[in-house]
């Protein structure tokens, strides 16, 4: 089996899978969409995906979940400690411009605030990394991961420099062939999408079914049909494996009221879940 991630070598994706699969081959990919072509066309890939953060919310992937519908295997909370990376020899005294990921930058905005540093959009974390080496510039730093300034043979200049210490960002494994767990005492969780069919409080009706059998629902949001600002799909989490009969009959109700319903996948709740 090999892993496939978004981005280049040393990004929190693959820092994630290296430590949920420390032994498994990782693959580079230039676009989400390329991993999740690459998990539905061969078994022995699967595609490890981030789906939320803590801090600033969706990665903005539910499209391409809708798409390709692959099967979600495993959930991991993986914490995102963000460094403040230069060239060897550079003191943070030394950095005017630091470059990052949009979200990275969000999330280190009180150190950039604090240290009078310009920030600037790249496409990545590790290839804001990979920039920094290759501009040799001591008054440029990456805000990126301990992998990537291991990779790029970048100094550490702040380790943990991200606003929220409990900044985590829940990672999908995902891929082409449904496995589905046995139930037993573990405790799970059941991901799905629906698209309701077209009618009055259609969404109230579709969900009681959930409030009558006493289903926790932990994820529901909305995205638009392609091409539509009308026709929406619904992504949900809940509670629960699909073999329960409380489940059973909950997704029962929930498909009477749906014009397509899928299931993602039921897969086993990670420990992260109980410190919430």
């Amino acid at each position: 089996m090999k892993i496939v991630y978004q981005g280049i070598a040393g990004s929190y994706s693959e820092s994630c899978a290296k430590q949920m699969f420390p032994n498994i081959d990782t693959i580079s990919c230039k676009t989400f969409d390329e991993c999740f072509e690459m998990a539905s066309l061969d078994n022995n890939i699967r595609a490890i995906i981030p789906e939320s953060n803590k801090t600033t919310g969706n990665i903005g992937v539910e499209y391409l979940i809708f798409k390709y519908r692959l099967n979600i295997y495993e959930e991991f909370f993986f914490p995102i400690n963000h460094n403040l990376i230069g060239i060897k020899g550079s003191k943070i005294k030394d950095i005017k411009n630091v470059y990052s990921h949009a979200q990275a930058l969000s999330q280190a905005s009180e150190f950039i605030k604090k240290n009078k540093l310009m920030a600037n959009v790249r496409a990545d974390t590790a290839g804001s990394a990979k920039f920094i080496y290759e501009a040799a510039d001591k008054t440029k730093a990456a805000i990126a991961s301990k992998l990537s300034a291991k990779i790029y043979n970048l100094e550490i200049l702040k380790e943990n420099i991200q606003d929220d210490d409990e900044n985590y960002t829940r990672f999908l494994i995902m891929g082409k062939e449904i496995i589905q767990p046995e139930l037993d005492k573990n405790k799970y969780i059941t991901s799905f999408l629906f698209k309701l069919r077209d009618k009055p409080a259609a969404l109230y009706s579709a969900l009681s079914g959930f409030a009558i059998n006493g289903v926790n629902m932990t994820k529901l949001q909305s995205f638009p049909e392609k091409n539509s600002f009308s026709s929406f799909f619904f992504l949900c989490d809940i509670d629960g494996h699909l073999d329960e009969k409380k489940i059973k009959n909950s997704l029962e109700e929930l498909a009477f009221h749906c014009e397509d319903m899928h299931v993602l996948g039921v897969y086993k709740a990670h420990e992260f879940r109980k410190k919430k």
